[in-house]
């Protein structure tokens, strides 16, 4: 039966026909042959660490391609996000993120808040209608600093 031998098993495998030819471990030759010997099972260990390094890399992206899939079902749903509006997603660069977060005081609904919001004074909060007000007096501007 053939079957598929790891780097180490190979590396072990040369090992064992070397000592097995009971060479004079005093020769040149011999010390040369040792060295290599130990050099491949030094290289079968590091592959052996990255192979193992790889699969764990691959899990994880594996698992972030899920959760990122999750996400994308989220927002490409018909809910939405969540904040009552449209937004068009397959164009980012039209895309207003939100900047500002408030929460209601009346039912607790978090609102995000983009920069057409800051035009008005206040607006409605999306889940219980009540009338959300602001005062922008106090925050300074970016540009004033």
């Amino acid at each position: 039966m053939d079957f598929e031998r790891t780097l180490a098993e190979k590396a072990a495998y040369i090992r064992g026909m070397m000592d097995g030819l009971e060479l004079d471990a005093k020769s040149k030759e011999v010390k040369v042959l040792n060295a290599m010997m130990e050099l491949i099972e030094d290289l079968a260990g590091s592959v052996e660490e990255l192979e193992e390094g790889l699969e764990d890399l691959y899990d994880a992206v594996d698992e972030i391609d899920e959760d990122l899939g999750e996400v994308e079902e989220a927002l490409y749903s018909e809910g939405g996000c969540g904040c009552g509006r449209h937004h068009d997603f397959d164009d980012f660069d039209d895309f207003d993120f939100p900047e500002f977060q408030v929460t209601c005081p009346n039912c607790g609904e978090v609102v995000l808040l983009e920069d057409a919001d800051f035009e008005e004074d206040s607006i409605h909060c999306p889940k219980c209608g009540a009338l959300l007000e602001f005062d922008f007096d106090d925050i300074e501007d970016e540009d004033d600093e």
